[in-house]
């Protein structure tokens, strides 16, 4: 029987702690993790995911995927694929320590700091996150902590503790900043990297127990290959220990056809052993008969000094099928030509943008990924700058 487990904020979600110890231990009924502070968030997982109905025998978690549009799929997740996951983050980072939360506990990121401090035996610092992440508590969390430090981030949200000096010196006292969710501009990283954090880039997913590629390296106990034929890239495909067992409700999801492997959207290759991401293959623009990926034109777009955040899409239009447009959040004034011009230093001129919003924010579903659905829906609504 799949039961709702009731997420608190701040430091009240230590209370599901002795819960997530059965869990782990596969000695408690499945668990629905659901917000306890947002109730329509809530609703829409028990009615997409339907707690209180019977469930595989071998879940002990079920955590939903982080789209807001249509029905959430919840991933099925095995007692020993999220102990194997938590001990495989410990071995890569040089063993056990303390964790800070400081993502929601309803997502698999956020969740799996939890099961990690479970594993531990540590006790978790939690920050409140229910109104949003606030840098500025990051110098008292890290007081808190002994031992070997450890948290995990967004990129935006690492965004927000370099723009503070005390927030940035924090994160420089951990022995590993986790940071996933969403691709990290080159800039980003580098910034980070400077200011002496130490920065570990993780890339996963739900259906995956959270990250399980660590600075393009697989963990241990994880599988990966590349299936090739689109865009240039190939297909990522997981597999392993911490594969889900699967959707629920959903038995004949093409994604877990393969018994132990999971196959994602995303394109990416291996170099030498060491994976890169290049963008969502159902994300990808077609322009005036060619393929451009999103994430690619962000990457270059994110080295201009001007960008301090950026997104592109693909908009509608009678010549080209779609034009490339790049939304972007600046840190000084920019032109669309300038953009332009830096795109082509490194991509075809082709994947430059023919149109630039200047917005305050970028769209997130989940924690910390780009809501391109949303996006397109906005620049619509929105005249270009020149």
């Amino acid at each position: 029987m799949l039961e709702e487990l009731q997420i608190p904020t701040g430091d009240a979600a230590a209370e599901i702690l002795p819960r997530l110890v059965s869990v782990l231990a596969g000695a408690s009924p499945a668990v629905l993790p659901v917000p306890a502070t947002d109730e329509r968030e809530a609703q829409r997982l028990r009615d997409a995911l339907v707690p209180g109905t019977e469930i595989e025998a071998a879940a002990a978690l079920v955590v939903a995927t982080s789209g807001t549009t249509g029905t959430p799929k919840g991933a099925m997740l095995s007692a020993s694929a999220l102990r194997a996951s938590g001990n495989a983050t410990h071995d890569r980072l040089g063993g056990p320590g303390t964790w800070l939360l400081a993502l929601p506990a309803h997502h698999i990121a956020g969740m799996q700091v939890l099961l990690r401090s479970v594993l531990a035996n540590t006790d978790p610092v939690i920050l409140d996150v229910g109104a949003g992440f606030d840098p500025s508590e990051l110098p008292a969390a890290v007081a808190r902590m002994s031992g070997r430090r450890y948290t995990s981030l967004v990129p935006t949200q690492l965004v927000k503790a370099l723009d503070d000096p005390a927030a940035t010196e924090a994160l420089t006292q951990f022995d590993a900043v986790l940071l996933g969710g969403a691709a990290t501009p080159v800039p980003l990283r580098e910034r980070a990297v400077a200011a002496g954090i130490s920065i570990v880039r993780t890339y996963g997913m739900s259906e995956t127990a959270g990250g399980c590629v660590y600075d393009g390296v697989p963990l241990d106990g994880t599988r990966l290959r590349i299936d090739s034929g689109h865009i240039d890239s190939g297909r990522v495909v997981l597999g392993g220990a911490t594969v889900a067992l699967g959707y629920r409700g959903w038995p004949d999801h093409p994604a877990f056809a393969e018994h132990g492997w999971f196959r994602t959207d995303d394109a990416g290759r291996l170099t030498d052993g060491v994976l890169s991401i290049e963008g969502r293959l159902d994300e990808a623009i077609s322009t005036g008969g060619l393929t451009v990926v999103p994430q690619v034109v962000e990457a270059a777009l994110a080295t201009h000094p001007a960008v301090r955040e950026c997104a592109v899409a693909g908009l509608d239009d009678t010549r080209l099928g779609q034009r490339v447009v790049a939304a972007v959040v600046a840190s000084s004034a920019v032109t669309l030509a300038e953009l332009r011009e830096h795109v082509a230093l490194t991509l075809d001129p082709t994947a430059a943008p023919r149109e630039l919003y200047l917005v305050d924010a970028l769209p997130m579903r989940g924690p910390g990924k780009l809501d391109r659905a949303r996006l397109r829906a906005v620049l619509q609504t929105l005249a270009p700058h020149r």
